[in-house]
Protein backbone atom coordinates (compact mmCIF):
# COMPACT_ATOMS: atom_id res chain seq x y z
CA UNK A 1 0.00 0.00 0.00
CA UNK A 2 1.32 3.44 -0.97
CA UNK A 3 1.59 6.09 1.74
CA UNK A 4 -0.07 9.51 1.42
CA UNK A 5 0.73 12.47 3.66
CA UNK A 6 -2.29 14.79 3.71
CA UNK A 7 -0.69 18.13 4.63
CA UNK A 8 -2.97 20.80 6.06
CA UNK A 9 -5.82 18.33 6.15
CA UNK A 10 -8.20 20.39 8.28
CA UNK A 11 -11.35 18.37 8.87
CA UNK A 12 -10.94 16.51 5.57
CA UNK A 13 -9.77 12.97 4.89
CA UNK A 14 -8.59 10.94 1.89
CA UNK A 15 -12.07 10.78 0.33
CA UNK A 16 -11.93 14.56 -0.11
CA UNK A 17 -8.56 14.71 -1.85
CA UNK A 18 -8.34 13.44 -5.45
CA UNK A 19 -9.77 10.55 -7.46
CA UNK A 20 -6.33 8.98 -7.56
CA UNK A 21 -5.78 9.09 -3.81
CA UNK A 22 -9.35 8.06 -2.91
CA UNK A 23 -8.48 4.40 -3.30
CA UNK A 24 -7.70 1.39 -1.08
CA UNK A 25 -4.22 1.49 -2.62
CA UNK A 26 -3.36 4.58 -0.55
CA UNK A 27 -2.93 4.75 3.22
CA UNK A 28 -3.47 8.29 4.50
CA UNK A 29 -1.68 10.10 7.31
CA UNK A 30 -3.35 13.42 8.23
CA UNK A 31 -0.98 16.29 9.08
CA UNK A 32 -2.04 19.72 10.36
CA UNK A 33 -0.86 22.55 12.61
CA UNK A 34 -4.31 22.87 14.20
CA UNK A 35 -4.88 20.31 17.00
CA UNK A 36 -8.64 20.87 16.90
CA UNK A 37 -8.91 18.89 13.63
CA UNK A 38 -7.38 15.78 15.28
CA UNK A 39 -4.52 15.16 12.84
CA UNK A 40 -2.43 12.01 13.04
CA UNK A 41 0.62 14.28 13.22
CA UNK A 42 0.49 17.84 14.53
CA UNK A 43 3.06 20.11 12.96
CA UNK A 44 3.99 22.97 10.68
CA UNK A 45 4.69 22.73 6.95
CA UNK A 46 7.94 24.61 7.35
CA UNK A 47 9.45 22.16 9.87
CA UNK A 48 8.13 18.62 9.50
CA UNK A 49 10.64 17.15 11.92
CA UNK A 50 8.17 14.52 13.10
CA UNK A 51 8.16 13.00 9.59
CA UNK A 52 11.12 10.82 8.58
CA UNK A 53 13.12 11.32 5.39
CA UNK A 54 11.79 9.50 2.30
CA UNK A 55 8.86 8.04 4.25
CA UNK A 56 5.92 8.88 1.95
CA UNK A 57 5.05 8.12 -1.65
CA UNK A 58 2.92 11.24 -2.16
CA UNK A 59 1.79 14.46 -0.52
CA UNK A 60 -1.56 16.18 -1.00
CA UNK A 61 -2.00 19.80 0.11
CA UNK A 62 -5.10 21.88 -0.61
CA UNK A 63 -5.19 25.63 0.04
CA UNK A 64 -2.40 25.69 2.62
CA UNK A 65 0.70 27.13 1.01
CA UNK A 66 -0.88 30.59 0.79
CA UNK A 67 -0.99 30.67 4.61
CA UNK A 68 2.82 30.91 4.71
CA UNK A 69 4.91 34.06 4.55
CA UNK A 70 6.78 34.34 1.23
CA UNK A 71 10.14 33.55 2.83
CA UNK A 72 8.68 30.33 4.29
CA UNK A 73 7.52 28.86 0.98
CA UNK A 74 10.90 27.37 0.07
CA UNK A 75 11.22 25.89 3.57
CA UNK A 76 7.89 24.09 3.16
CA UNK A 77 8.50 22.86 -0.38
CA UNK A 78 11.97 21.64 0.59
CA UNK A 79 10.41 19.74 3.50
CA UNK A 80 7.93 18.16 1.07
CA UNK A 81 10.86 16.96 -1.03
CA UNK A 82 12.72 15.61 2.01
CA UNK A 83 9.88 13.41 3.28
CA UNK A 84 9.07 11.95 -0.15
CA UNK A 85 10.50 8.70 -1.45
CA UNK A 86 12.77 8.88 -4.51
CA UNK A 87 9.77 8.44 -6.86
CA UNK A 88 7.44 10.53 -4.71
CA UNK A 89 5.28 13.41 -5.90
CA UNK A 90 3.21 16.32 -4.56
CA UNK A 91 -0.31 17.26 -5.61
CA UNK A 92 -1.02 20.81 -4.46
CA UNK A 93 -3.78 23.31 -5.11
CA UNK A 94 -4.06 26.95 -4.06
CA UNK A 95 -5.75 30.21 -5.15
CA UNK A 96 -4.81 31.72 -8.51
CA UNK A 97 -4.03 35.40 -8.03
CA UNK A 98 -3.93 36.00 -11.77
CA UNK A 99 -7.56 35.02 -12.36
CA UNK A 100 -8.85 36.65 -9.16
CA UNK A 101 -6.86 39.75 -10.08
CA UNK A 102 -9.13 40.19 -13.10
CA UNK A 103 -12.11 40.58 -10.77
CA UNK A 104 -10.21 43.05 -8.60
CA UNK A 105 -9.23 45.08 -11.67
CA UNK A 106 -12.94 45.19 -12.54
CA UNK A 107 -13.64 46.72 -9.08
CA UNK A 108 -15.36 43.55 -7.80
CA UNK A 109 -13.24 43.15 -4.66
CA UNK A 110 -16.19 42.32 -2.38
CA UNK A 111 -18.52 40.74 -4.93
CA UNK A 112 -19.17 37.02 -4.50
CA UNK A 113 -16.76 35.05 -6.70
CA UNK A 114 -18.22 31.65 -5.78
CA UNK A 115 -20.10 29.85 -3.02
CA UNK A 116 -18.44 27.30 -0.75
CA UNK A 117 -19.52 25.13 2.21
CA UNK A 118 -18.19 27.96 4.39
CA UNK A 119 -20.44 30.48 2.59
CA UNK A 120 -19.92 33.09 -0.14
CA UNK A 121 -16.30 33.81 -1.07
CA UNK A 122 -15.14 37.17 -2.38
CA UNK A 123 -11.87 38.17 -4.07
CA UNK A 124 -10.91 39.85 -0.78
CA UNK A 125 -11.31 36.48 1.01
CA UNK A 126 -9.26 34.71 -1.64
CA UNK A 127 -6.39 37.19 -1.38
CA UNK A 128 -6.27 37.67 2.42
CA UNK A 129 -8.12 34.69 3.88
CA UNK A 130 -11.70 33.79 4.78
CA UNK A 131 -12.79 36.77 6.86
CA UNK A 132 -15.60 35.09 8.87
CA UNK A 133 -13.22 32.33 10.00
CA UNK A 134 -10.52 34.82 10.95
CA UNK A 135 -13.09 36.94 12.79
CA UNK A 136 -14.03 33.91 14.87
CA UNK A 137 -10.40 33.59 16.00
CA UNK A 138 -9.05 31.04 13.50
CA UNK A 139 -5.96 33.01 12.56
CA UNK A 140 -4.58 29.97 10.74
CA UNK A 141 -6.96 30.99 7.93
CA UNK A 142 -5.12 34.24 7.14
CA UNK A 143 -3.31 34.35 3.78
CA UNK A 144 0.24 35.72 3.80
CA UNK A 145 1.37 35.09 0.22
CA UNK A 146 -0.01 34.08 -3.16
CA UNK A 147 0.82 32.58 -6.53
CA UNK A 148 0.30 32.63 -10.25
CA UNK A 149 0.89 29.47 -12.26
CA UNK A 150 4.36 30.73 -13.16
CA UNK A 151 5.45 31.46 -9.59
CA UNK A 152 3.96 28.25 -8.17
CA UNK A 153 5.90 26.17 -10.69
CA UNK A 154 9.04 28.15 -9.86
CA UNK A 155 8.66 27.39 -6.14
CA UNK A 156 8.83 23.66 -6.81
CA UNK A 157 11.51 23.90 -9.48
CA UNK A 158 13.72 25.99 -7.20
CA UNK A 159 13.37 23.38 -4.43
CA UNK A 160 14.74 20.69 -6.74
CA UNK A 161 11.65 18.90 -8.04
CA UNK A 162 12.50 17.40 -11.43
CA UNK A 163 9.19 17.21 -13.33
CA UNK A 164 6.09 19.42 -13.16
CA UNK A 165 2.54 19.46 -14.44
CA UNK A 166 0.24 22.39 -13.70
CA UNK A 167 -3.07 23.94 -14.64
CA UNK A 168 -5.03 27.11 -13.84
CA UNK A 169 -8.81 26.81 -14.04
CA UNK A 170 -9.93 30.43 -13.85
CA UNK A 171 -13.54 31.50 -13.29
CA UNK A 172 -15.47 30.06 -11.42
CA UNK A 173 -12.76 28.09 -9.58
CA UNK A 174 -9.92 30.64 -9.33
CA UNK A 175 -7.41 27.95 -8.41
CA UNK A 176 -4.09 26.48 -9.46
CA UNK A 177 -3.11 22.81 -9.45
CA UNK A 178 0.40 21.44 -9.64
CA UNK A 179 1.95 17.98 -9.62
CA UNK A 180 5.64 18.05 -8.72
CA UNK A 181 7.74 14.90 -8.97
CA UNK A 182 10.94 14.30 -7.05
CA UNK A 183 12.22 12.18 -9.95
CA UNK A 184 12.32 12.79 -13.70
CA UNK A 185 9.10 11.60 -15.39
CA UNK A 186 8.30 11.58 -19.08
CA UNK A 187 5.35 13.46 -20.53
CA UNK A 188 3.12 10.39 -20.74
CA UNK A 189 3.66 9.64 -17.05
CA UNK A 190 2.90 13.26 -16.08
CA UNK A 191 -0.28 13.24 -18.15
CA UNK A 192 -1.37 10.00 -16.44
CA UNK A 193 -0.80 11.60 -13.02
CA UNK A 194 -2.69 14.71 -14.09
CA UNK A 195 -5.62 12.62 -15.27
CA UNK A 196 -5.69 10.82 -11.92
CA UNK A 197 -5.35 13.86 -9.69
CA UNK A 198 -6.41 17.06 -11.45
CA UNK A 199 -10.13 17.95 -11.29
CA UNK A 200 -12.25 16.37 -14.00
CA UNK A 201 -13.74 19.76 -14.90
CA UNK A 202 -10.31 21.07 -15.91
CA UNK A 203 -10.51 22.20 -19.53
CA UNK A 204 -7.14 20.70 -20.43
CA UNK A 205 -5.22 18.34 -18.19
CA UNK A 206 -2.22 18.85 -20.46
CA UNK A 207 -1.96 22.59 -19.78
CA UNK A 208 1.43 23.57 -18.43
CA UNK A 209 2.99 20.09 -18.50
CA UNK A 210 6.73 20.21 -18.94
Amino acid sequence: MSKLLHVGCGMKSKSQTTRGFNSPDWKETRYDIDPSVNPDIKGSMIDMYKVKDSSFDAIYSSHNIEHLYPHEVNLAVTEFKRVLDTEGFVVLTCPDLQSIGALIADDRLEDVAYSSPAGPITPLDIVYGHRPSIEKGNHFMAHKCGFTQKTLRAAFKNAGFKSLASVRRGDPFFDLWVIASKSVRDRANLIALAQAHFPIDTKSNNNGIK
